[in-house]
């Protein structure tokens, strides 16, 4: 069994395009001991400093994408400036306070919560939250953790899914969000789930064809499942979609399971 989770954020940034909206996604870097060579949203584990995981998540996007959420607007020149003393190992609130800054919680809504199998070595309670993409702001990879960055419809990256190396949450999340029209679907449905907050546990069960991972309404979490859990009732309003992940031609994909069936 792995380690306890450690607390992390993640953020899904959106930008408008055309009738409907893109999503920013970066590469990690083929070496990188979890999710290495994937595309995933930018995020990563709490730091000591962070007063909580809006501010881990702001940081975090900071870093990694170069996307400063501040009350008031940044000019470019700045938040590169900044961003660099950042990487360098600045810490973020005494380098914020120095420019006039500060961070815009506000900006960030709560949009999801997963939590990584206990079967894995590396775990990660990590809370996903959406943003707006700052007007004058254009996001870059960091070439350090990550090394390759994209903007894609959220139905065109599903489509991509096996070119990207996309991870079960990163799935789940573009699916939920292709259903969704523009930005203000998204944060209103942010909304509603924030008032009903459950966290993705998902649970290994072996296959035919070797495994899947069981999300907490899959009718089988509970018994087929194993490691730790957090169950969901199948009316949780949180348990849309397809209840189980399998990997299937190096590409996780959310599916539905299998209907039980019974001889007369």
């Amino acid at each position: 069994m792995g380690s306890p989770p450690r607390d992390a954020a993640t953020v899904i940034l959106l930008r408008p395009a055309g009738l409907g909206f893109e999503v920013f996604l970066l590469r990690r870097r083929k070496t990188a001991s979890f999710m290495g060579g994937a595309f995933v949203f930018p995020g990563g584990v709490a730091d000591a400093d962070d007063d909580d995981l809006h501010v881990t998540a702001a940081r975090e996007l900071f870093e990694e994408a170069g996307v400063l959420l501040a009350s008031t607007p940044v000019a470019a020149e700045q938040a590169a400036a900044l961003r660099h003393r950042l990487l360098e190992g600045a810490k973020l609130g005494p380098l914020l306070a120095e420019a006039g800054l500060r961070l815009d919680p506000a900006a960030l809504a709560y949009f999801a919560h997963w939590i990584t199998p206990s079967a894995e070595l590396k775990r990660f309670s990590a809370r996903f939250f959406v943003a707006r993409l700052p007007d004058g702001q254009a996001p870059s990879f960091d070439d350090q953790e990550t090394v390759d960055e994209i903007w894609l419809a959220p139905a065109d990256a599903l489509a991509r899914a096996r070119e990207l190396s996309l991870p079960p949450p990163q799935v789940h999340s573009l699916a939920a969000l292709a259903a969704l029209a523009s930005i203000d679907e998204v944060f209103a449905r942010a909304a509603a789930g924030a008032a009903t907050p459950h966290p993705i546990m998902p649970r290994l069960t072996p296959t035919p064809g070797g495994f899947a991972l069981l999300l907490p309404w899959d009718p089988e979490y509970t018994t087929a499942g194993t490691g730790d859990s957090a169950p969901m009732p199948a009316d949780h309003p949180l348990a849309r979609g397809p209840s189980r992940f399998v990997l299937e031609d190096r590409t996780w994909k959310n599916v539905a399971a299998p209907t039980s069936t019974t001889t007369p």
